[in-house]
């Protein structure tokens, strides 16, 4: 029996060794994989622009509609003074309890959209808050201490939308 030098023998019963993919089969794979790879990243680039459009459509609402309660609450204040102004026959006393009730209204109001009246007489001048019209000479009060209110601030969520009008003391 002759061996061949470097070849291994054949075994009865073994299978052939594997071939290697054609290179046809091989890119029509790589292929495939890539339609597949591409179309996933098509599907994902549209879901990212629909939902940064859903949110974009979000905020736009939420600017148009954020006074929505505010506004509905005003309405019971414009329906009060409407009717203070439709009845012909009013005593003083109706019309001040009636202007008593408006303000009321329209306090509740500020108060559900966190809108907060800023009075700060007898307080400390805060330039942040307050702004001085006048000095006054007050020998009993401290240097810029808040003498009297002109006309009352208001703040938004803690944000001055109008500063309080104040007269202060003047500095010794």
């Amino acid at each position: 029996m002759q061996e061949t030098q470097g070849l291994p023998e054949e075994q009865p019963g073994s299978e052939a060794p594997e071939t290697m993919p054609s290179l046809e089969e091989s890119l029509r794979t790589a292929e495939l994989l890539a339609a597949e790879h591409h179309d996933a990243w098509l599907r994902a680039k549209a879901e990212t622009e629909n939902v940064r459009r859903r949110a974009q459509e979000d905020v736009v609402k939420a600017h148009k509609f954020a006074s929505e309660r505010f506004t509905a609450d005003l309405l019971a204040v414009k329906d009060s003074l409407e009717a203070a102004l439709a009845s012909d026959n009013q005593s003083a006393e109706s019309l001040h309890a009636g202007v008593e009730l408006t303000l009321r209204q329209l306090s509740a109001a500020f108060e559900k959209a966190n809108v907060a009246e800023i009075n700060p007489q007898g307080e400390k001048f805060d330039p942040h808050k307050h702004q001085a019209i006048s000095q006054q000479d007050a020998p009993e009060a401290e240097p810029n201490q808040v003498l009297s209110v002109l006309q009352k601030g208001y703040a938004l969520h803690d944000r001055v939308i109008r500063p309080a009008l104040v007269v202060v003391s003047k500095a010794g």
